[in-house]
Formats: C-alpha cells, structure tokens, sequence
C-alpha cells in the first residue's frame, strides 16, 4: 500500500513538473548509473592502488631490474603499464632517450584517456540539467500566467501562486541532479590527476635513473 502511494506521488510530481521534469529524471538515472560505473571503472584500474609501481621503481632504483619486472607481471592497473612501459622503453637497446621518452609518453597517454572515459558526460549532464530546469521554470511561468490572462477580472492570485510553485519545481530538480554530477565530476578529475602525476613521477625516475650496468640509451641518430 506503501509502495503504491509513493508511485502516485511520483507520478503527481513528474506530471506537475510536465516534460522538462521528465527529462531531468531520466538524467538523474543516468547520473547515478554513470557514477557507479566509473567507480567500477577505476576501481578495476587501479587508480587507488600505487604499491605495485612504487615497489617495482624502488627495485629499478636498486638495480634489481628482474624484480622490477616481475613484480609488474600480470598486472592490469593504470600505473603498472605505465611503469612496465618504462621499464621496457629503458631497456630497449635500440631506443634513444628522445624515442624512449615519446613510447613511454604514448602509453601514458593512452592509459590517461582510459582513466577519463565518461568524464565528458557527466559534464554535460552538470551543464545541461540546471538548463533544463530553467526551461520548464520558463514553460511553467508563461502557463501560469496564460491562465491568469485567461481568467480576467476573475484572476485567483492563489491560481498564479500555484503556477509559479510547480514550475520552480524543475529549476529544483535540475540543480538537484547537477549538483552531484559536479562533485562527482570533480572528484574523479582528481583522482585521474594524481594518476597521471605518478606515472609521470615513476616513468622520469624509470627514464633518468637506475637500471642495469651498462649504457643507457643508444646514441641518437647525427
């Protein structure tokens, strides 16, 4: 019986709100779906995990280039391929420094792009819903006072006051759904910067420092 009346209510609600609430729900569905996903995302990534790459730069560092390597095997995070992309790019006898640096780079950047994926729409979803919310506001007040004009010398300010209630109702809805999408948003912008921050930190160090006895690059090309 419960669940019944709250249906109607909802119903009541999305009905008084007229198209643009409709449309400002099913973005606040897709918010709360995209969110979760991206959650999963990172998670899968590895974007809270920096163990692996920090222990394989500190065998690098140490000279122990086996361990290095092995301790990134099998390892699927963000920071992980970066770093093993390093490890290889230094190890490569046939990559200079400049060459070693743009192969490097390109994974980075790939990984990085990975890490950002659906960040876009939330953006959107932050600008667009408050301006849906204004539009059916917009719609909402040129009824209510359509009906007034309507009514004549009968006008009820109650009639008006109504109006106005219920288009404000989208101009709430909308900041109801950005608000969240833009802290959200903002969140996983700064969790993919510390990513790229520590790739660029263990792939300079990679790049720079450590490794095997022995000459570091080839010599670039005359």
């Amino acid at each position: 019986m419960d669940m019944t009346l709250k249906a109607q209510e909802i119903a009541a609600f999305l009905e008084k709100g007229g198209p643009a609430i409709w449309a400002i729900a099913a973005l606040s569905v897709l918010t709360a779906a995209l969110i979760l996903w991206k959650l999963w995302r990172l998670a899968l990534a590895g974007a809270w995990s920096r163990g692996a790459a920090r222990r394989a730069v500190d065998h690098w560092l140490a000279g122990d280039v086996a361990r290095a390597r092995a301790t990134l095997d099998g390892r699927r995070g963000l920071r992980s391929i970066a770093t093993r992309a390093a490890i290889e790019a230094r190890l490569d006898p046939d990559l200079n420094a400049d060459t070693a640096r743009e192969e490097v780079a390109r994974v980075a950047t790939g990984e990085l792009v990975r890490a950002r994926t659906g960040l876009r729409a939330l953006e959107l979803i932050a600008t667009i819903a408050p301006l849906l919310g204004l539009l059916g506001t917009v719609l909402g007040m040129i009824a209510a006072f359509q009906t007034l004009q309507a009514s004549g010398s009968r006008a009820d300010p109650s009639m008006l006051a109504g109006g106005i209630w219920e288009a404000l109702l989208t101009t709430a809805a909308g900041m109801a759904v950005a608000i969240p999408a833009s802290v959200a948003l903002s969140w996983f912008e700064s969790v993919t910067e510390t990513v790229r921050t520590d790739i660029e930190d263990a792939a300079t160090r990679i790049l720079t420092r450590g490794g095997p006895d022995r000459a570091p690059y080839r010599a670039a090309a005359e």
